[in-house]
């Protein structure tokens, strides 16, 4: 045997567990968003034309709501950064129970719908609501705030935070604690120790979380068509309007070519300054023969890090010497003033969705506040109505088969992406990351476009296909995280001692890593069952999922239903990310 068959044969055993990740990318993903964006550049007839992109920037219509996206999801991304980074530095400097238990409060809004969410914020904000009705109590003029700017940027706001906390606090658990307290044994001040030390470490998931919640929010819609006016319609909105309204595929691929543009500059943008490694926990690391380019594109990066660093250490030694802040905590303490907004941040994240409870349970008739009486009426109506019961039953047999299949196939991926010296590593890492930042509206438009044609709309299996794409991801990350913490050594003494590879897996390495295969699991179920964009495109007809069938009920008839319904699917998400926490210690714990 050559010696070049040998390397390829070598490469393939060590890449194989990324073959069937990369297949369901490429047949569900990639293939379909470029024969959606192709028909772009097609008339009518079929013929090869550029009208649909005549037309999009013929008038300042598109481009205004493409500005509007991108203003939402700047201040979006802007709020999340500021409000939850002191909750992730709380959290990553709290001590294990409490981190557990505070991180449960965040995870659960997080996994919870945001169509669930925005139902909240509607009774909440709403001109006889929470709000109004608590600021009349205090002798106050309530104030006119829903259904504008501020409602949607609320919104938002709170359905992207979790998503920028988890995602920082990822980084920063990585951080060595013990460099604090070197910088303060060499003289360092308490704003430097933290400016100069612990900020710039923590940077590259600062970044990762930018971007993350940035591009998610270019493609939002259930948020600004229920708190929004039409002055804050966003992108997504019109490429809805086309498929539903007007059926018009070619103007509906140009919006998505330009959304998908906007969305690809971004992501190309942060993996040339941090890397696109940071998504998944890791640091950046130059090549050592990386391009005066690339070199100087990384260094640049660096350089803006510390001239950050720098003025902001150099403002908080100011406040401290006029006695505004603190500068005798030690370097590892967190201030009273950090815990205190972390807490109330973690409180405005989950409380919000708790008002749905008691509606649920009201004697009224629509979703009044305070709820009129007590009465199990919408419960009833639940689950006494055929269409809801199918709706709950197929989105549980939907998740379940999501999960599965993304817990089978992410797992090897990230043995391979861990352990595995692969060629290409970096675009595999970043090709299984693209979905969490690409606009969900893209991928449902283009299932909904190649599955039409093949008989897989209104199908479970063109559901499980299209949830799987998105729940991929988090299934990956999971486990590469648990992977990074693995001593290898242990499968090394395995085999010195007669085990095989596959008896070594099953014996030693599975048993360690089950809760983070349980965990991937039951992600991936929240993930697929909380899944509303692809619903509205594959379900088809009267086979529904949950979420559809709340969106639909939500744009004609607003009941208490919809409330017991959401009650229902919070108090299933809190028991399993509960359950998922708690296995997961016990198996820490047995280790």
């Amino acid at each position: 045997m050559s010696t070049g068959t040998r390397s390829q044969l070598s490469i393939l055993s060590r890449s194989w567990g990324i073959l069937p990740a990369v297949f369901l990318l490429l047949a569900v993903l990639v293939l379909p968003t470029v024969r959606l964006l192709g028909s772009s550049f097609t008339d009518a007839s079929g013929a090869v034309s550029l009208e649909h992109y005549a037309r999009l920037f013929s008038t300042t219509l598109y481009l205004n709501v493409l500005a509007n996206t991108f203003t939402m999801s700047f201040w979006t991304t802007v709020v999340c950064l500021l409000a939850g980074y002191p909750v992730a530095y709380f959290l990553a400097t709290s001590k294990a129970g409490l981190r557990q238990i505070l991180i449960i409060g965040v995870l659960v809004p997080f996994w919870t719908s945001v169509l669930i969410r925005s139902f909240a914020w509607i009774i909440i904000l709403g001109r006889r609501g929470v709000l109004n009705q608590g600021l009349e109590a205090m002798g106050l003029n309530g104030i006119d705030i829903i259904y504008s700017f501020w409602s949607v940027l609320i919104g938002l706001t709170q359905a992207m935070l979790p998503m920028a906390i988890l995602t920082m606090l990822a980084v920063m658990q990585q951080i060595d604690r013990n460099l604090q307290n070197a910088a303060a044994t060499l003289g360092a001040r308490g704003s430097h120790v933290f400016w100069r030390v612990y900020f710039p470490l923590s940077l590259p998931g600062v970044s990762a979380a930018g971007l993350l919640v940035f591009v998610s929010s270019l493609g939002f819609f259930i948020t600004p068509v229920l708190l929004g006016s039409p002055k804050e319609t966003m992108i997504a909105q019109l490429i809805v309007v086309q498929i539903d309204e007007m059926l018009n595929w070619g103007f509906a691929g140009a919006i998505a070519v330009l959304l998908l543009g906007a969305s690809l500059v971004v992501f190309y943008l942060f993996d040339l300054i941090v890397g696109i490694g940071s998504l998944a926990g890791e640091r950046r690391e130059l090549p050592p023969r990386a391009g005066w380019f690339w070199t100087g594109v990384g260094k640049s990066g660096q350089k803006l890090t510390a001239a950050a660093s720098w003025a902001c250490a150099f403002v908080a030694e100011a406040l401290e010497r006029i006695g505004l802040l603190k500068a005798d905590l030690a370097p590892t303490q967190t201030s009273r003033g950090t815990k205190f907004f972390a807490m109330a941040v973690i409180f405005l994240i989950a409380a919000p969705t708790l008002v749905l409870v008691p509606i649920s349970f009201s004697g009224g008739a629509s979703f009044d506040w305070p709820p009129r009486g007590f009465s199990l009426q919408w419960y009833e109506s639940l689950f006494d109505s055929p269409l809801w019961k199918e709706a709950i039953l197929r989105s549980v047999w939907v998740g379940l088969w999501t999960a599965l299949l993304t817990t089978v196939i992410g797992t090897p991926a990230a043995f391979a992406l861990s352990r595995q010296h692969i060629p290409g590593k970096k675009l595999v890492l970043a090709a299984l990351l693209i979905p969490m930042v690409m606009p969900h509206i893209i991928v449902a438009l283009a299932l909904f476009y190649v599955f039409s044609q093949i008989g897989l709309v209104g199908t479970s299996l063109g559901l499980v296909l299209g949830h799987s794409i998105f729940a991929l991801p988090y299934a990956v990350v999971t486990m590469m995280a648990v992977l990074r913490n693995y001593d290898q050594r242990l499968d090394h003494a395995a085999w010195t001692l007669g085990a095989s590879p596959i008896k070594t897996f099953y014996r030693v390495t599975l048993p360690i890593v089950k809760a983070g295969v349980v965990t991937a699991f039951l992600f991936s179920f929240v993930k697929s069952f909380d899944e509303l964009t692809v619903a509205l495109f594959i379900s088809g007809g009267i086979t529904t999922t949950l979420p559809k069938q709340m969106w639909s009920e939500s744009l004609l008839n607003i009941s208490p239903v919809l409330a017991a319904a959401s009650t229902l699917v919070l108090a299933g998400v809190s028991i399993l990310i509960l359950g998922a926490s708690l296995f997961g210690r016990r198996k820490s714990a047995t280790n």
